[in-house]
């Protein structure tokens, strides 16, 4: 153990412990921009400065490990004096506007600054005009970046994408796209794992929210959206409320609040996902030999993104099924407004989604089979949903509760699971055990394939044959399970992969919180969700069969065909 002092208070720490961890173990909070632990440990920003007594050099605590007998002092005059004159000199190339900024009042800059009391910049403002070549889902303004270089590692060491690096030298050294070139003609997957850990507003979703209010306010569209699974797990980050607080009944009455005419849960579609899903799974593994293997997931779109630029062989390996949101976009213009009477062509489709890649996904011509134009319209994130509730000032835990629309709002567990890691994969055994036996495993038969772990894999038994899985989460995982599959080091059946740490709880759609991840603990309610469940598996959903019985037949059917699944390998990127 090492033995030193903070401010005066006498602690011990183990050997390696920084200066900065050392803090947080007594509640002393040191300011910092640029450190994200074991991604970005440069002390770049100097906002973390501190002062061992004795030494005539301020340190960096983010980085600098704790050594025997030093006397560190976070906020001496000395400190104060270089943490005011660093975060002035970091304003002075920062576009300070931050009324306009999609994260005022969420941005670590403009908190330290005005904790640290600048009424005034000293210096003369040198940041560069924001150019932005791109109309795509994702957003940077160069303005406001402040060179901490998080998305660079974030890119880099946990996503394995390089798609930002550093551009210039010197003073004009700033941060950019790799090798000079617009971000459309990257491999970017637009995870927007970049923007969820921006400190500042430098990265963005592209905002479509004045286009949401258009729709709202024609009075011949009827608007109609849907809600992710993860999404309701982390709206009530973005509008102050506590995670048991943020219900789904606040959220539909407060989406119905803003005039949105039907309001429908993706969880729905997510089961008639596992119903396609999970029968070609099991179509396929009866006669295994005429297939190639494993098959993959395809509901993520930053998947899809990866696996078609940087894995391209394997894209027939995908699932034909479509995602649940672009599932809930054709049937919301065909089987939806024929049981509502709705004239498809009025139909307004929205989705609210964790993640900048459904901005995409919905733009893919090969997923528009509904023959009323675009399936799904618009995609918001969660963020600009809460944008929105925001923007009309709803008191949303004053409201009453409101339940989905009739007929299209029910969900079971194996649906709202979808959102965590490992969830598509322990839905599509339940009902793959189901259609191979005709019985219900056990409800918790498959839990081996949650939690957190980047890449986790497992084999399970159904009438006597194992069936090997593996769950894959994060792309740098993702790129090493690829690449042992393609050296023929391991073997599977079924594999889902999410392209975001944690999965869609963990999207990079969802509210930020700096510095702090919240896959997790978001991905823990989901299964608590499916644990209290009504109806657990779904083959069980009886909206799901009703849509069988009346519309499309039975899974695989030539209509379930045609809306439900797409060729993949005809995206274009």
């Amino acid at each position: 153990m090492v033995n030193l002092s903070i401010n005066d208070q006498n602690i011990s720490v183990s050997e390696g412990t920084t200066i900065l961890e050392a803090a947080l173990k007594v509640d002393i909070d040191i300011p910092h921009l640029c450190f994200l632990k074991g991604i970005n440990e440069i002390g770049a920003c100097r906002a973390c400065v501190v002062e061992n007594a004795g030494m005539e050099t301020l340190i960096t605590a983010c980085n600098t490990p704790v050594e025997e007998g030093m006397r560190i002092y976070t906020n001496s005059p000395k400190v104060r004096d270089a943490r005011r004159i660093n975060i002035s000199l970091i304003l002075s190339d920062h576009d300070c506007k931050c009324a306009t900024c999609v994260r005022s009042g969420n941005c670590s800059l403009q908190k330290i600054a005005n904790d640290l009391g600048l009424l005034d910049i000293p210096y003369k403002n040198i940041a560069e005009k924001s150019r932005w070549d791109s109309k795509g889902p994702l957003v940077r303004d160069a303005s406001k970046c402040i060179k901490c270089m998080r998305c660079i590692q974030i890119c880099d060491k946990v996503q394995t994408m390089d798609v930002w690096n550093l551009t210039g030298s010197g003073m004009r050294a700033t941060v950019g796209v790799s090798q000079n070139v617009s971000i459309d003609d990257t491999n970017c997957s637009l995870c927007g794992q970049c923007i969820t850990h921006c400190p500042v507003g430098a990265l963005r979703e592209r905002d479509d929210t004045d286009k949401m209010l258009e729709a709202l306010a024609d009075p011949d569209k009827i608007t109609m959206v849907q809600i992710a699974p993860a999404v309701r797990t982390a709206w009530g980050e973005s509008v102050g409320l506590y995670r048991e607080e943020s219900t789904m009944g606040k959220l539909v009455a407060a989406l119905k609040q803003i005039g949105f005419d039907y309001v429908f849960d993706t969880a729905f579609t997510a089961d008639l996902t596992i119903m396609e899903e999970g029968s070609e799974f099991v179509s396929r593994f009866k006669e295994k030999e005429k297939h190639k293997w494993p098959l993959f997931t395809s509901c993520c779109p930053g998947w899809i993104r990866f696996v078609k630029n940087e894995f391209p062989e394997f894209a027939g390996n995908l699932s034909s099924a479509k995602s649940p949101q672009q599932m809930f976009g054709a049937m919301s213009k065909t089987f939806i407004a024929k049981k509502l009477g709705i004239d498809p062509e009025k139909i307004y489709s929205v989705s609210i989604m964790p993640c900048l890649a459904k901005k995409y996904e919905c733009g893919v011509e090969e997923v528009d089979d509904s023959g009323a134009g675009k399936d799904v319209d618009l995609v918001l994130t969660t963020r600009e949903m809460g944008r929105l509730i925001n923007a009309d000032r709803i008191k949303v835990n004053d409201l009453e509760e409101a339940p989905f629309d009739d007929m299209f709002g029910e969900a079971t567990g194996a649906g709202i699971i979808f959102g965590a890691t490992g969830g598509v994969m322990e839905a599509a055994l339940r009902s793959a055990h189901f259609l191979l036996t005709g019985k219900n495993p056990k409800t918790e038969a498959f839990k081996k394939v949650r939690g957190m772990s980047g890449w986790k894999e497992a084999i399970f038994e159904i009438e006597g044959v194992a069936v090997k899985v593996a769950v894959v989460n994060g792309l740098g995982n993702t790129r090493k399970l690829m690449t042992a599959i393609k050296n023929g080091e391991v073997e599977y059946d079924f594999v889902e992969v999410m392209a975001c740490p944690g999965g869609c709880a963990g999207g990079g759609g969802q509210p930020i919180h700096d510095g702090i991840e919240m896959a997790e603990e978001r991905g823990k309610t989901l299964y608590g969700m499916d644990s209290t469940a009504k109806l657990r598996f779904s083959h069980e959903n009886p909206t799901v069969n009703m849509c069988y019985e009346e519309f499309l037949e039975k899974p695989l059917s030539p209509r379930a065909h045609k809306l439900l699944h797409t060729d993949i390998t005809e995206w274009k990127l």
